[in-house]
């Protein structure tokens, strides 16, 4: 287990916003949530504030391999 001191931004409609660090890998990890008491300081919006909102993009093609001889050619570029 692991501890991390992240920043993270919730919205209006109450969703919570986490960027982790680059090392943690991708997956399903089950993850504790403790809010302090006293909120960022209002004369600073938190780096990840212009995010865009996040967006549907649907299931990733399960035909698609991504295999580098599919990706590059025959010279390896």
């Amino acid at each position: 287990m692991r501890a991390l001191t992240v920043t993270a931004l919730i919205r209006a409609d109450h969703t919570l916003t986490v960027q982790v660090p680059a090392d943690i890998p991708p997956g399903v990890h089950q993850v504790v949530v403790v809010l302090q008491e006293e909120t960022c300081s209002p004369q600073r919006e938190p780096f990840f504030a212009n995010w865009p909102e996040p967006h549907d993009v649907g299931p990733a093609d399960p035909t698609s391999t991504y295999r580098r001889e599919e990706m590059y050619g025959d010279d390896g570029r």
